[in-house]
């Protein structure tokens, strides 16, 4: 009973993956965690399954139209060139499937693509110093502008009322060796427990002993250290600007490079009184200061607060590089925001999206692990590939993999893999160029009042207009 029940859950499997990979055209299939069915769950929708309502909304994503018209006609091609009959061109159908698809499981499916490809970087040499090492960093997005929207993510405080648009916050913990996002919380942009230190606290489940934690400034706080510090988890701060660096004081270790002792502060509102205790009265912190010379660095020199106190296990020197590989995680929101589209949301209530959030998390992960498959062999690294350019080549193969064509699938996937690896990006850490733009854009003048009562405007004005 054991062995048929198995057999039934892989032969369900199997027929998800290729059921998702042919329908959407996307090269995910092998990606996908093995549980993927079981977190979609079972259905009796003859056309819009799980997993082809999930394959159209990563499509959907990676697409630059991002319409749910474009998703339906797509699929409307596939069936007509695989000889199945027509579905109907309405859209009502897909919106309601997405809208069955359950949060839960994008979000699980998302995280487990990312965990997954972090732990096979592993036995890598893309990791730093044997260990794995996570960059954390905040960002916003905006959302359709709907009363409901509104109402769970409402716009900022400064902007004036019908003026703005619902914003969430969101802060990532990304992989550093991949690129991947391993973990990812969201909120209101503001409100109580809606900053990023804040989003942090809930996100940091994700870090495991011996793991490095990356990040700028503002994480760095005494707090935060000392419960990392807890859980065997390591860091790797920029200082923030309001303590003072004294390098006469402290255990030297080297030029601009000591230890030195912080004391416990007061205990804040939103730390428990048993675990306030539970901290040391001190904690150990190495700080080391690093020195740009590079042209273009708005900075010339900064400190770096870190846990790693063995200087002769890493040098100052490499401290300094491992900082400054924390500007890929601005790259990586960028490639989130600018090249998959995330930065203005479609959805037009809050639960849907929350699930497009997870749904571009999804496909960029598993664009990542494209990635990571071509860079392995490519013998490069992951970060010295394209974002751009592998989803350029996900969409120009996709019609290819799904339909076939004139070469075998195996063959086609392996093309598919070295075009990524072709699209490099080259090392160019000295390049300096000037914060301006030469191109000017023509644009219509901003809107200072909510658009209602500007078109009351406009039609009081020119009373025939629209007649």
């Amino acid at each position: 009973m054991v062995q048929s029940t198995h057999a039934r859950t892989l032969c369900h499997l199997q027929h998800l993956r290729h059921s998702f990979a042919q329908q959407s055209g996307l090269p995910f299939a092998d990606l996908l965690p093995e549980d993927t069915a079981e977190l979609l769950g079972p259905s009796t929708e003859p056309i819009y399954t799980p997993s082809v309502t999930t394959a159209m909304f990563l499509s959907q994503v990676l697409d630059s139209d991002g319409s749910c018209q474009q998703a339906v006609t797509r699929l409307q091609a596939w069936r007509a060139a695989s000889g199945q009959p027509p579905c109907s061109e309405s859209t009502g159908a897909y919106c309601k499937a997405r809208q069955r698809l359950s949060e839960e499981s994008l979000r699980s499916l998302a995280l487990r693509c990312g965990q997954t490809l972090s732990k096979q970087a592993m036995a890598t040499d893309w990791v730093w110093k044997g260990r794995r090492v996570q960059v954390v960093d905040g960002s916003t997005v905006t959302a359709a502008d709907t009363p409901a929207n509104q109402k769970e993510y409402p716009q900022p405080d400064g902007q004036k009322p019908g003026l703005g648009f619902p914003m969430l916050r969101l802060v990532v913990l990304f992989c550093l060796a991949t690129g991947s996002v391993l973990k990812a919380v969201f909120s209101p942009y503001s409100g109580k427990g809606t900053g990023e230190i804040s989003l942090l606290r809930l996100a940091w489940d994700n870090l495991e002993a011996t793991d490095v934690l990356l990040g700028d400034s503002i994480y760095c706080s005494y707090f935060e250290i000392a419960l990392l510090k807890q859980r065997g988890v390591e860091v790797v701060l920029h200082k923030h600007q309001s303590r003072r660096s004294d390098f006469r004081t402290g255990t030297r270790l080297g030029r601009h490079d000591h230890v030195v002792v912080w004391k416990k502060p007061a205990m804040p509102k939103w730390l428990d009184e048993a675990t306030y205790q539970s901290l040391a009265a001190t904690l150990t912190i190495r700080e080391v200061r690093v020195s740009v010379s590079q042209a273009g660095f708005r900075v010339r020199r900064f400190e770096i607060i870190t846990t790693l106190l063995d200087a002769s296990d890493v040098s100052a020197l490499e401290l300094g590089k491992l900082y400054r590989r924390r500007w890929f995680a601005e790259l990586n929101l960028r490639s989130l925001k600018d090249s998959l589209g995330m930065d203005q949301l479609r959805c037009k209530t809050p639960g849907m999206v929350r699930k497009e959030l997870w749904a571009y998390l999804l496909s960029y992960n598993l664009v990542r692990g494209s990635m990571a498959q071509a860079a392995s062999m490519c013998d490069t690294t992951p970060q010295r590939l394209s974002f751009k350019g592998a989803v350029q080549t996900l969409l120009s193969f996709g019609p290819v993999l799904s339909l076939g064509g004139g070469c075998s699938r195996n063959e086609c996937l392996e093309r598919f893999w070295y075009a990524i690896g072709s699209h490099r990006v080259a090392d160019r850490p000295d390049r300096a160029e000037p914060r301006a733009v030469k191109r000017r854009k023509k644009s219509y003048p901003s809107l200072n009042e909510p658009r209602n009562l500007a078109r009351k405007r406009l039609y009081e004005t020119n009373p025939g207009i629209g007649k």
